[in-house]
């Protein structure tokens, strides 16, 4: 092989001969040598190095492989356990509110509320607008946490509920314990009216601003409603006193008595014995006299009095 070689003005040249294995040669050593020193090094590597992974580590390995799977195995155990735990949970909470819901429907029908107010069979009225950003967000299902959060709030809702109503109920029962009705004898008749009428001592008209009743000396006087004894003693006019003060402004007062059987602070309820008939102070003969005070002022006790027949 002949190579030709030009200066750079192009006036001389010279001819270089380069023998015709020089080329063959020189590949085969660029491709021989790599591989050469491949072989070397993996030889090198393999006979006098440490291998990279030896049986200690890959042992080592198996051994962190078989730790993790114990310890995913417990955790699935845990799982299935607390997921059953959940589930008895809820199902104890659905009876509950069932329960309630029954027990509440019938203390309804015993009060006498209207069912409107207090309906344990449908679930409750919530709403509100939607925000334009949530329309397109997807329906996902509630998660056990999320059922038995809202499973908790009915609870809460179920108690407040009952809790409301039995407070309506106590008010009631107290309402109907105070509720002024019926005489304050138990036997005996009407002798004076409310309103004008001749003073018996007198002769003049005067008002009268209660009712009497006249009756055997020494027979019962009654309350006629629940409440708290705030006077019981001599007052002129009066005689011996009793007045019972019934809560909601009202009060009566049990006037001309003989013999008093209550003290101040004493509760008594309606139809409880509180004193016998008599004639003390200005009367002429043996009989009581009833008025009812409506926030301190006598009125006419003719429509309490007839509560008891209705």
């Amino acid at each position: 092989m002949n190579i030709i070689v030009l200066n750079g003005r192009g006036h001389q040249s010279r001819l270089l001969r380069i023998p015709r294995y020089l080329p063959v040669a020189l590949l085969s050593l660029l491709l021989v040598v790599p591989v050469l020193l491949g072989a070397g090094t993996y030889y090198a590597m393999y006979h006098w190095g440490e291998p990279v992974l030896d049986q200690r580590m890959t042992a080592r390995w198996q051994d962190e492989l078989e730790a993790q799977r114990g310890t995913l195995s417990e955790i699935n155990q845990r799982a299935e356990e607390e997921l059953r735990a959940f589930t008895l949970r809820l199902a104890d909470m659905q009876a509950r509110v069932l329960r309630l819901d029954a027990l509440g429907e019938r203390l309804v029908d015993v009060a006498g509320i209207h069912s409107d107010e207090f309906d344990f069979s449908t679930p409750a009225a919530v709403g509100g607008p939607e925000l334009p950003d949530e329309r397109s967000v997807a329906y996902t299902a509630p998660t056990f946490a999320e059922a038995l959060t809202d499973l908790a709030v009915t609870l809460d809702r179920r108690e407040q509920q009952l809790s409301i109503l039995e407070r309506l109920m106590d008010s009631k029962r107290l309402a109907e314990r105070t509720e002024l009705s019926g005489r304050p004898i138990t036997m005996g008749w009407l002798s004076s009216r409310f309103g004008q009428r001749t003073d018996p001592f007198s002769g003049r008209l005067t008002t009268h601003r209660g009712v009497d009743f006249a009756a055997k000396e020494g027979s019962d006087v009654v309350a006629t409603g629940g409440g708290v004894v705030t006077y019981a003693g001599q007052r002129w006019g009066y005689g011996n006193l009793i007045e019972i003060n019934h809560g909601n402004g009202f009060a009566t007062r049990y006037a001309h008595i003989k013999d008093i059987h209550v003290t101040n602070g004493d509760i008594v309820r309606a139809g409880d014995v509180i004193a016998t008939v008599g004639s003390t102070g200005r009367s002429t003969g043996p009989h009581v006299h009833y008025e009812v005070l409506k926030n301190g002022q006598q009125v006419n006790p003719a429509p309490y009095i007839a509560r008891a027949r209705r």
